[in-house]
């Protein structure tokens, strides 16, 4: 007995250790009356990394480092569909995190929720769920995400996930789905931030309105299609990239950038900032003939 209660005392300090070592770089950010929030300090050059659903103004944002210092902070640039925003404080001395290798974040690792509503605070864990591409619950279109069984204390938003070795593993939000603890993983949040840091995020743009269809089986039968579902054209925009491409009303869109689509959902998570202004493949049905295009995504902020 007295073996298992040393065995459990060491790694109760163990996890009070990586919760000290990680709260180096986890601050408070106050941009709502009475409603403080969690942000993490992404590089020691100041910048600081926040949920954008806390920030229910632009100036006189405050935050506080772990050492007390209150600060006040600068909106760099936010992307409310991935509940992200950039700030940037003037402070010497920061830490910041390591991120984890998203190769290494396995369903059942135990996880730790960190924040600073006040003080340091934290919730334990395990990584309950990993999953691809998804539309949050504010219109974003993301890559991945990691859910936690951690609990998230009001004030928690913008705060980190972590593993047992104190690495980033997501930035936790409520916002993301609607209530429940999903987080963005650290390598999603560290594309974002570099794009924020660029000028913003950008957002691909075609200029066409669509809707599901069915393609007959006949018609799959004959041309060696394998997928049963596309996207129906039925709006154009004059002189947008779809435009410019040559596609026309009635269409049926099959893939784009080699990848099937079966829903408009499919579509806008290909539209990602790394298309936009560079010539992409795309497949289209018409009158029943394989056609093969390209077009050049826009961008839309």
């Amino acid at each position: 007995m007295a073996e298992k209660q040393g065995a459990l005392a060491e790694l109760s300090d163990q996890l009070a250790d990586v919760v000290e070592a990680a709260g180096t770089w986890v601050v408070r950010v106050d941009a709502r009356r009475g409603h403080p929030a969690s942000g993490i300090v992404w590089s020691a050059d100041g910048r600081i990394v926040a949920a954008d659903h806390t920030l229910e103004r632009e100036e006189d944002i405050r935050v506080t480092l772990p050492n007390g210092e209150s600060h006040r902070a600068r909106l760099l640039a936010r992307d409310p569909g991935a509940d992200l925003a950039l700030l940037a404080v003037e402070a010497e001395g920061l830490a910041s995190p390591v991120l984890a290798d998203p190769s290494e974040v396995r369903v059942g690792q135990i996880a730790l929720a960190l924040g600073r509503p006040s003080g340091l605070m934290a919730s334990l864990g395990v990584v309950s769920a990993l999953g691809g591409r998804w539309r949050t619950a504010t219109g974003g279109v993301l890559d991945a995400y990691v859910r936690s069984d951690a609990m998230l204390y009001p004030g928690f938003s913008g705060g980190p996930l972590v593993d047992v070795r104190g690495r980033l593993v997501a930035i936790n939000s409520w916002h993301l789905s609607g209530g429940a603890g999903f987080g963005l993983p650290a390598a999603t949040a560290q594309r974002l931030v570099e794009a924020l840091a660029s000028g913003g995020v950008k957002r691909g743009y075609l200029g066409i309105a669509t809707q599901p269809v069915a393609i007959d089986e006949s018609l799959r039968a004959r041309l060696g299609l394998s997928q049963g579902r596309a996207l129906l054209l039925v709006g154009v925009e004059p002189g947008s990239p779809a435009d410019r491409a040559g596609l026309l009303l009635g269409d049926v869109l099959l893939a784009f950038d080699n990848a099937e689509l079966s829903g408009p959902e499919d579509l806008q998570a290909l539209l990602t900032h790394d298309r936009v202004g560079r010539p992409v493949p795309i497949r289209v049905l018409r009158g029943g003939q394989l056609t093969e295009l390209q077009v050049v995504p826009g961008e839309r902020s």
